[in-house]
């Protein structure tokens, strides 16, 4: 059995909007979720600049019960919860209020680091010989499946519900998942998406390793800088994204809205053999990614007509678009346009693949691509490869018929995703 799998929700926790409304203006916009943090500064961070979704205290009463609300402090979970409620509901689906489990409906939600904060304030307790106090939501909270646990939980799902965990590919990596399971007909719908937590303690490690930019403190929104020769580092984030995932014959017996159509992709690791390390990429394996990516998705390379890259504004800027363009034999004008979503809301780390393919589906639905912030003085290196006239400074008209996401993340995995107009 092969299935056709469609989108037909779509929810988003964005350090620039939460809520597909306001996160699709920003984008179209070049609205920066960027912010000075003064936690950073405090904790004599050099950069202290990061990205988090400004989620309102009342808001919550929306997605969690008084009991669950109680000792949260989990953002991710918050987060999670969010986009993924968001993106169900916007399917046209309810919630599940029956004793019965709703057997082909499932979700795949990953995350990286879960419940930092939560587990910091635990440990205290712990060494204060205050373990009574530590509540009934600690183990929930810090577990890395919390997150697809409480949203199986809140949507009554009887299928798999587990948590993928694939660093920056995370989110990528899991539509993937999602995909092989309806196509393989082992479920209807699926929600998958991914979160990451907000905060000095999951930032703090990449600031030690002076991958951060430290000199944009006072100007925050021109902190990240994708496919930029001034770019001096990722800017950390955090936040979620979530989609519905659903065979395209229960999409259409409901008579659900769809937004795009999946039609495959790869997901590969490069072993960290060659070039590839813990932190860099093994451009064999990305270039083999993309490809295997096209060839299981039954098109060809000439067919993409938008690419959102991973493009961290990182001296690997200029090293992913030479593998972009190897991978699909072509450069210059001929190469499709590309954008990367990170100038408005930094590396959301594992939740960056799910934030990020929202966006990329949306510009289906807007008629546009989504311009890029920050690069005005692209890298010299990548204008070697490319016209300039394929990176859109500002959003633009367009009808993609069909745009390739990619992400890739430490351990030197990768993932890629095909995403097609719904005919």
């Amino acid at each position: 059995m092969n299935r056709r799998v469609v989108i037909t929700g779509l929810g988003v926790c964005a350090p620039n909007g939460v809520g597909l409304f306001d996160f699709t203006n920003a984008l179209r916009d070049g609205k920066s979720g960027i912010r000075f943090q003064s936690k950073l500064e405090e904790l004599d961070f050099g950069c202290q600049v990061a990205a988090e979704p400004l989620v309102k205290d009342n808001i919550l009463n929306n997605y969690f019960t008084p009991l669950q609300q109680r000792g949260l402090n989990a953002t991710g979970i918050v987060y999670g919860v969010i986009a993924g409620v968001d993106a169900w509901l916007d399917a046209g689906l309810d919630k599940n209020t029956t004793n019965e489990p709703r057997w082909e409906h499932g979700v795949l939600f990953g995350t990286g680091i879960l419940g930092v904060d939560k587990f910091r304030e635990s440990i205290h307790l712990v060494d204060d010989k205050q373990v009574r106090r530590l509540g009934s939501t600690t183990v929930l909270q810090t577990m890395a499946s919390g997150i697809s646990a409480y949203l199986g939980g809140i949507l009554g799902c009887g299928n798999q519900v587990t948590t993928n965990s694939s660093a920056c590919t995370t989110g990528t990596e899991g539509v993937l998942m999602a995909y092989e399971r309806i196509a393989a007909g082992k479920a209807d719908i699926m929600l998958t998406g991914s979160c990451s937590d907000s905060g000095p303690y999951v930032w703090g490690g990449f600031d030690a390793m002076r991958v951060l930019p430290r000199t944009y403190n006072k100007t925050p929104s021109k902190a990240s800088r994708p496919m930029s020769a001034s770019a001096k580092g990722f800017v950390p984030g955090s936040g979620a994204g979530a989609m519905v995932l659903e065979s395209m014959e229960s999409a259409e017996k409901r008579g659900a809205r769809i937004y795009a159509e999946v039609l495959g992709g790869e997901i590969n690791c490069g072993g960290q053999r060659g070039e590839g390390s813990m932190t860099a990429p093994n451009c064999v394996a990305v270039q083999r990614c993309i490809s295997n990516a096209i060839k299981n998705a039954g098109i060809t390379s000439n067919d993409i007509d938008v690419i959102n890259g991973h493009l961290t504004a990182t001296s690997k800027d200029a090293v992913e678009i030479g593998n972009w363009s190897a991978a699909l034999e072509r450069k210059g004008f001929d190469f499709p346009y590309i954008n990367s979503f990170k100038g408005t809301i930094g590396h959301c780390l594992a939740a960056a693949g799910s934030i990020e393919c929202v966006g990329t589906v949306l510009q289906f639905k807007e008629g546009m691509i989504f311009g890029n912030v920050n690069c005005e003085d692209v890298h010299p290196e990548i204008l070697d490869v490319i016209s300039e006239t394929r990176i859109p400074h500002k959003s633009m008209p367009l009808h993609p018929k069909i745009i390739a996401k990619a992400s890739f993340g430490f351990g030197d995995v990768n993932a890629c995703v095909i995403f097609k107009e719904f005919q």
